[in-house]
């Protein structure tokens, strides 16, 4: 019988040239035989047990396979199971009169293979997602070693993920199966290793587990989809499931006290500082405002969306009512917010200053945002922005309309992608499109620049100054069409 000998569990370069070898000497699946060194009654590479062939010399012509073959076999060879060899080299044997084999997923050596490479897969994600790293400190000061028992020899396939994740520390993975190592230039690959060989534990773990008590959320506890994902194979080598028995026991009771607890008070900093609900007096939806007055009355009671809830206020646009120019920002800020204007934070430093250096008078200017109302989430104390989306652009874009009819602005110029959405009615390619003159039905033209906040998050301070040169540059081409 002939057999291959391969040089570990993991030879995938060893076996697709033994099977290559075989697959053309004509070796049938029942005759040919895998092994990994330093097994039983190993002999060479390719040793014939009978003494009679020569398999080294190919009596087949050549042939190839197919992409998705040598995909799905070097998955199925970090399975655990012992015929895997066994198995891919049937469907190599299968190939040269079935070329498409890979395909009928019906077929029983294929729906074996990948389900066996489904497995693979899954073992990988379950490495990336369980394995925890404790800390230890060597001559070289920091290290980070975990321990990890997967149960397929995925480590070489996983470990190029936690090089990415973890780029700027020293780290080591033991493995039954081997081991992993990353000093922060190279990855390299060691032998089996053995749970005494990684530390226990570390003064972090604590910490570890008061975050992850921390946000265990009873009231969402699902037992059989917790260990659906996390298995309990799994548990012995996490620090954190030693609390899960207790918390799992203890959860009903921490519901029904959550239930039992009255709201918390809001925070005054959320609180609206005008107009409550005005559901008795705010306009019609199909009223038209005749007056910006109105207009601002009107977007004080607006409930077409649902940012009025966590907005302090409605912030309508400010200018004479005789502008000349338009401009259409996002949404109002932390800041606009609170005072109830537009363009007082930040941005609105950053805005008024180019508005100067391109010889605009800000004074002159009709400034409003295509959204009304903040939108955020709650950090802390902090109000975190958040994009408005297109339905909730489209729904106060009925205010924007009205500004620009009362208005009558010769120009119109949107300030990023959320602007342009409101003015233009779809969305636009802010910077190819940026700066050109785009005729509107009601006689206007529309220009679009970047939002003076974009340049706030440049954190270069050659780009920074680039993108603001370039954004003067858009103002003075518009002050210039107004003349």
């Amino acid at each position: 019988m002939p057999v291959a000998t391969l040089d570990g569990e993991t030879d995938f370069d060893g076996w697709r040239k033994a099977a290559r070898a075989f697959r053309l000497a004509g070796v049938e699946p029942a005759a040919a035989r895998f092994q990994v060194a330093g097994g039983a009654g190993q002999g060479g590479l390719f040793d014939s047990v009978s003494g009679s062939d020569d398999i080294g010399a190919p009596v087949e012509a050549e042939f190839t396979v197919p992409k998705a073959f040598v995909e799905l076999a070097e998955d199925v060879i970090l399975h655990r199971s012992e015929d895997r060899f066994d198995l891919m080299y049937r469907l190599l044997w299968r190939l040269r009169d079935e070329p498409d084999l890979i395909r009928v997923i019906s077929d029983r050596d294929v729906a074996d293979a990948l389900e066996r490479a489904k497995n693979v897969s899954r073992a990988s994600h379950k490495m990336k997602a369980f394995v925890r790293f404790r800390q230890v400190h060597d001559d070289r000061g920091e290290a980070w070693v975990a321990w990890f028992e997967p149960p397929h020899r995925v480590l070489e396939k996983t470990a190029p993920f936690f090089q990415r994740r973890f780029t700027t520390m020293r780290w080591s993975i033991l493995t039954p199966d081997g081991s992993a190592f990353w000093d922060g230039e190279r990855l390299r690959f060691g032998p089996p290793a053995t749970r005494d060989m990684a530390p226990a534990e570390d003064e972090i773990e604590d910490f570890w587990k008061t975050y992850y008590a921390s946000t265990f959320n009873p009231a969402r506890l699902k037992v059989k989809t917790m260990q659906g994902e996390m298995a309990k194979g799994y548990w012995k080598n996490l620090p954190e499931a030693v609390l899960i028995p207790e918390l799992v026991a203890a959860s009903s009771v921490r519901t029904e006290a959550m239930v039992a607890t009255p709201a918390p008070s809001p925070n005054p900093r959320f609180a609206r500082a005008l107009a409550p609900d005005l559901h008795a007096s705010r306009p019609d939806a199909e009223a038209v405002p005749d007056t910006l007055a109105e207009v601002a009355e009107g977007v004080q009671a607006c409930r077409r969306c649902p940012l009025y809830r966590d907005a302090t206020q409605g912030v309508c646009g400010e200018g004479p009512k005789t502008a000349r120019l338009m401009i259409v920002g996002e949404q109002p800020g932390d800041q606009e917010d609170l005072a109830g204007r537009p363009f007082v934070g930040p941005a609105g430093e950053v805005l008024d200053i180019a508005l100067k250096d391109a010889g605009i008078d800000r004074s002159d200017v009709y400034v409003t945002n295509a959204v009304k109302h903040f939108k955020h989430e709650p950090r802390g104390k902090r109000r975190l922005h958040k994009t408005p989306n297109a339905g909730e652009v489209q729904a106060c874009r009925w205010w924007l309309d009205a500004e620009r009819r009362l208005i009558r602005p010769k120009i119109v110029l949107a300030l990023g992608a959320t602007a342009g959405l409101a003015v233009l009615g779809r969305k636009p390619a802010v910077m190819s499109e940026r700066g050109a003159p785009l005729a509107m039905p009601d006689g206007a033209t529309a220009t679009l620049t970047v939002h003076p906040s974009y340049l706030l998050r440049l954190p270069d301070a050659a780009a920074k100054a680039e993108a603001r040169r370039l954004f003067i540059d858009d103002l003075t081409a518009v002050r210039k069409r107004m003349d």
